[in-house]
């Protein structure tokens, strides 16, 4: 089938009908010329219904969707908990897998789901969305053609608005060490991206619950700083907290020996409040608006993988690097030392 701009339409299957997963079936559906959302699959098979009702797509369960040969890829936008078992399930049938981040929740886990991936031959693209928002992938290209010179400190922020309801809760998706695996990964892959060639080589965490501290025994930390030291001698520092009362606030920022480079706004948006004190830029207040073309980009780009037309620009291995620093800064905030990686 080819749409109406002649490209061949590659039949996308969804696996997760949560928030995340809400978001990219629109996307698949409403904004990605050459996909079109086939199947959604969930847990629970009342949401498949409902989000597939609405794009005119098929609720199957899992299998539904994995052995349906008509079904060209796989997006995987489940809780973390099952990325593992679900990226290995779609590579043994044979389907090209995209998987929202974390794509597992450690690295063994992830070398598992790579290592499918790859015996079965089939292209692996992970959910780091930073890396396709035309500011940051400006950053990278202004790194990369030597604009900046070699960097040498370096910082990305993530602080999420207000203080997310039923904190603590698994409802809530906020789990143990959440604040590293879900919401610093963002961060680690940013860094990493935005320091081509180097590699991290130590960790140390500063976190604390300064947000909700009744949660703290639990490990559902929501303030932390964590600072990586590369092997060009760049020393970075990512750092999140969940209650940003004032929107979605995302940055980043490379200092180099011939310049700087940064990224992101608190003004990320064409809408202007005027008030009797004047006129005030209001913020973002979610992801899905901050990064609404990034999220469309990347899909779009699976959408051509899966054609063959491309390789992932974001891979196992990528994520892999990402969750091997989070899982160091988990190390280092347990153990109170920094953390050595490789």
């Amino acid at each position: 089938m080819r749409n109406d701009h002649g490209l061949r339409v590659v039949r996308l299957g969804l696996i997760g009908a949560g928030r995340i997963g809400t978001m990219h079936a629109r996307n698949i559906a409403r904004h990605v010329p050459a996909a079109e959302l086939t199947a959604v699959a969930d847990a629970r098979p009342e949401a498949a219904q409902k989000l597939a009702g609405r794009y005119e797509a098929d609720a199957r369960d899992v299998d539904g969707v994995l052995k349906d040969p008509e079904i060209d890829g796989v997006v995987i936008t489940t809780i973390p908990d099952v990325h593992e078992e679900l990226i290995v399930r779609a590579a043994e049938a044979g389907k090209p897998v995209w998987c929202e981040k974390p794509a597992s929740l450690t690295p063994a886990e992830l070398d598992r789901a790579i290592a499918a991936t790859e015996r079965a031959g089939v292209p692996f693209q992970v959910g780091f969305n930073r890396r396709f928002a035309r500011d940051f992938a400006a950053a990278r290209k202004a790194i990369e053609d030597g604009g900046i010179g070699t960097p040498q400190l370096m910082r990305s922020i993530t602080r999420d608005p207000g203080r997310p309801e039923g904190l603590g809760t698994a409802a809530a998706g906020i789990r143990p060490w959440t604040i590293f695996r879900e919401t610093l990964i963002h961060d680690f892959d940013t860094l990493l991206w935005l320091n081509p060639g180097a590699r991290p080589v130590e960790v140390y965490t500063k976190a604390d619950a300064l947000v909700a501290p009744e949660y703290k025994e639990n490990g559902l930390l929501d303030t932390a700083v964590v600072v990586i030291t590369f092997d060009n001698g760049a020393i970075a520092t990512a750092e999140a907290n969940f209650s940003a009362l004032y929107g979605y606030d995302v940055r980043g920022e490379v200092f180099g020996s011939k310049g700087m480079v940064v990224a992101g706004r608190l003004d990320s948006t064409p809408m202007v409040q005027y008030r009797v004190d004047g006129s005030h830029q209001c913020t973002v207040r979610s992801d899905e608006e901050l990064f609404r073309d990034a999220y469309v980009q990347e899909l779009a780009e699976f959408a051509e993988v899966v054609r063959g037309n491309a390789v992932p620009a974001v891979t196992g291995a990528d994520a892999r690097n990402a969750l091997e620093v989070a899982t160091a800064a988990i190390t280092s905030y347990q153990e109170s030392r920094p953390v050595v990686i490789g």
